[in-house]
């Protein structure tokens, strides 16, 4: 059993701005990591002189932020824990507590060493929580013998820094380097950094204390994708999901979808929901496939649990003849970042 690593989770910034913005009614919005400190920081927020409430649904990141259950519980601040602010709204005063994890990287990084010996570029990615360690990781890799790239492109808060839907860091550097090191837990982020810049990538984790490759897990999802376009080519109806979480609704997009789809002789309905499951689509039999304008890792990590296909925008677009199949394997997913 992995032993319980802890965060910094800035408890005096959050009895301060309780205090300095005289808030009386606090929702605290934790991911699944970090959801075993609610009560605790509850407590902190009762002495800070606030009644908290904790929002115990799913939290998938900074655009799933809880601003419609802050209105309806009428709370006055909404603190979000475990991710960089991407999204910005006004209805609900709201600050984000990052969680960097207090973990040491270097003896993950060294034992990634062996998984990298064939090459000799690297750009190197992290999640928030291990943005301090990157340079640390970065002196490692160069007394190693490795050239070392690290992408900022502006639209992420840090250099290097990768989101579950945005690797724009990484893609920025990805035609310098050969392949990846992405320093983190579990296998969600570092497939991703490998659909987006088609490059190797090694994960250093510095929970387990171990490195491994994805290039098994990430060419079953390649491949699962080409299925599921050659399937959507032959579909007459389609449902053009719309995502009703803050960081995630693309009306826009979608209307354009809907408008090329029925130029093409297709049917297209336009669906509202705030979760995009298998068990909400199966209730609508009729529709032979789906465009995603949510979250793009729904479709790319939850394809085996859908009847139907259910493409990104990026998939779409070869539907429509705009982009091949070849391009799209050339130049990635997640080329409509923000």
């Amino acid at each position: 059993m992995r032993k319980r690593t802890s965060f910094y989770l800035e408890e005096e910034m959050l009895k301060n701005e309780i205090d300095k913005r005289d808030a009386k009614r606090v929702l605290i919005q934790l991911p699944e990591g970090l959801k075993a400190e609610g009560p605790r920081l509850a407590t902190i927020v009762e002495k800070a002189g606030a009644l908290p409430i904790i929002s115990a649904d799913p939290c998938y990141g900074a655009c799933d932020l809880a601003t419609q259950e802050a209105e309806t519980l009428r709370a006055d601040l909404l603190v979000h824990f475990g991710h960089t602010q991407v999204t910005t709204q006004p209805r609900v005063p709201t600050i984000y507590i990052e969680a960097k994890a207090v973990v040491n990287v270097k003896e993950a990084v060294n034992k990634a060493l062996p998984h990298l010996k064939d090459w000799k570029s690297l750009g190197l990615a992290t999640t928030v929580q291990h943005i301090d360690m990157l340079s640390e990781a970065r002196e490692g890799l160069i007394k190693a013998g490795k050239s070392v790239a690290i992408g900022d492109t502006g639209k992420l808060n840090y250099a290097g820094q990768v989101i579950g839907c945005n690797f724009s860091n990484a893609k920025a550097v990805a035609k310098d380097v050969e392949a990846f090191l992405f320093i983190g837990g579990g296998k969600f982020h570092a497939i991703g950094l490998a659909l987006a810049t088609l490059k190797p990538v090694i994960v250093a984790d510095p929970y387990e204390k171990r490195a491994y490759a994805i290039d098994d897990e990430v060419q079953k999802i390649i491949k699962q994708r080409w299925a599921t376009i050659y399937e959507a080519k032959n579909a007459e109806k389609f449902g053009v999901l719309i995502g009703l979480k803050s960081g995630q609704e693309r009306f826009d997009e979608a209307l354009q979808i809907k408008e090329k789809l029925e130029k093409k002789k297709k049917g297209a309905t336009l669906f509202a929901l705030r979760e995009i499951t298998p068990e909400a689509l199966m209730q609508f039999p009729t529709v032979d496939a789906f465009v995603n304008t949510a979250c793009p890792r729904i479709s790319l990590d939850d394809a085996s649990k859908f009847l139907k296909p259910v493409l990104t925008l990026e998939e779409t677009s070869v539907i429509l003849g705009e982009m091949s199949w070849e391009k799209l394997c050339k130049e990635g997913w997640f080329g409509n970042e923000t």
